[in-house]
C-alpha cells in the first residue's frame, strides 16, 4: 500500500484519537496537579430581637462564596505539585499500616483509594479467566450443533451483551433484592431468610456474575468466527493419529485462536478496570467502591457545592497507569508474536 493511501486511511482515525482522547488526557493530567477552590468572604452581620429598654442586638459572623459582579462564584487555582496524589495515597498511613504488623489490610482498607483499588483489581482478575473460558466453551458447543439451528442459539447467547449495563445490573438486582424471586426460592430451599444485599461478599458476588454474564457473549462472537477458520485438514490429521478432543483442543484449536484470546483480554482488561455500572446498578457504594467510582464521587458536588476536580483528575491517570501495568504483558507477547525475525 502507497504511504499516501495508507495515511488517507488511518489519518481521520489519528485525528480522532488525538482531539478526542490524547488531548483529555494531557488536559486531565495536567489539572491534576492544579487545586480550584471556591473563594469565601467573611461576613459580620447584626441581628436585633426587641427587648426593653434597649433590643438586644448581637453580631453574627458568617462565611459565604464571594461573588463576581456578574453574579458567579469566585474560585481561585493555585499550583499544588504531587500533593493531590499524596492525598489520594496517603503514603504516610500507608507506612504505619506496614509498620503495625497487624492488620494490614484492615488498615489500609478504611482508605478509599485502596479499597477501590482492591475491589477493581479483584473485579478484573477474577472475570478475565471466566469471561475467556465461558466464552469459549459458548463457542465451541454452538459449532457443535446442527446448522439448522445455530442462528437461534447464536441469537440467544448474544442477549445479555445487547442489554445495556445498568439496566442489565438493575434485573439481577430486582431479582435478589429483598422480596425478588429469586431470593424467595433460596429462602423456600433453605429455610431461612437471606439479605443478599446486606453484606459487600454477596453483592461483589452478584457483581461477578453480571459481568461475566454480560461480556461472554462478546467473546463468544469472537471465539465462533476464529473457530470458523481453523483449518479442518489439520484436525482431521490429528483424528487420524488417535488425539482426543480435549488433545485437539490443546493443540490445534487454543494455539490457532490464541491472537483472538490475546484480543479478548485486552479489550476486557480495559473495559472491566473500568467497572463503574454495575457500583450504580447494584447500589454497592456502601460496602464496594471502583477506582472508576472514586472518580465519579469526587466529582459530585458535596453539601457546599464544591467538587474535588483536582482528585478526580489524580485518580483518573492512576487509573490509567493501573490499566497500562495490566496490558503490558499481553502488548508485550503480541510485540513477541510479531515482530520480524531475521
Amino acid at each position: 500500500m502507497k504511504p499516501r493511501t495508507f495515511f488517507a486511511f488511518v489519518g481521520p482515525s489519528l485525528i480522532m484519537m488525538l482531539v478526542f482522547i490524547a488531548a483529555p488526557l494531557v488536559f486531565v493530567f495536567a489539572q491534576s496537579f492544579y487545586n480550584t477552590q471556591t473563594v469565601f468572604e467573611r461576613v459580620e452581620e447584626e441581628r436585633c430581637t426587641p427587648g426593653f429598654p434597649a433590643p438586644n442586638c448581637e453580631t453574627i459572623v458568617s462565611t459565604r462564596p464571594l461573588l463576581d459582579e456578574n453574579g458567579r462564584v469566585v474560585t481561585r487555582t493555585v499550583f499544588v505539585g504531587l500533593e493531590t496524589y499524596r492525598a489520594l495515597l496517603q503514603p504516610e498511613a500507608v507506612a504505619a499500616a506496614f509498620a503495625a504488623g497487624e492488620g494490614v489490610w484492615t488498615r489500609l482498607s478504611n482508605i478509599d483509594f485502596y479499597k477501590a483499588l482492591r475491589f477493581t483489581l479483584t473485579f478484573t482478575l477474577i472475570t478475565l479467566p471466566l469471561v475467556l473460558g465461558l466464552g469459549l466453551a459458548v463457542a465451541l458447543a454452538v459449532n457443535s450443533v446442527v446448522r439448522s439451528v445455530r442462528g437461534p442459539v447464536i441469537f440467544v447467547s448474544l442477549l445479555p451483551f445487547i442489554i445495556t449495563p445498568v439496566i442489565g445490573a438493575l434485573s439481577i438486582r430486582w431479582l435478589f433484592i429483598g422480596d425478588g424471586i429469586l431470593t424467595n426460592a433460596m429462602e423456600a430451599l433453605t429455610g431461612r431468610e437471606i439479605f443478599m444485599f446486606a453484606q459487600g461478599w454477596t453483592i461483589e458476588l452478584l457483581m461477578l456474575f453480571y459481568r461475566v454474564w454480560h461480556v461472554a457473549p462478546f467473546a463468544f462472537v469472537v471465539f465462533y468466527a476464529g473457530l470458523q477458520t481453523v483449518n479442518q485438514d489439520t484436525l482431521e490429521s490429528a483424528v487420524i493419529d488417535g488425539a482426543s478432543r480435549v488433545e485437539r483442543l490443546r493443540y490445534v484449536v487454543v494455539p490457532h485462536l490464541m491472537p483472538l484470546i490475546v484480543f479478548v483480554a485486552l479489550i476486557h482488561l480495559m473495559d472491566s478496570y473500568r467497572v463503574f455500572e454495575e457500583v450504580i446498578g447494584f447500589s454497592a457504594s456502601a460496602h464496594r467502591i471502583s477506582l472508576q467510582f472514586l472518580t465519579y464521587d469526587f466529582l459530585t458536588p458535596d453539601d457546599s457545592g464544591n467538587r474535588s476536580i483536582s482528585r478526580a483528575s489524580a485518580s483518573s491517570m492512576l487509573t490509567m497507569v493501573g490499566i497500562v501495568v495490566l496490558l503490558i504483558p499481553l502488548l508485550m507477547r503480541t510485540w513477541r508474536d510479531y515482530r520480524p525475525r531475521g
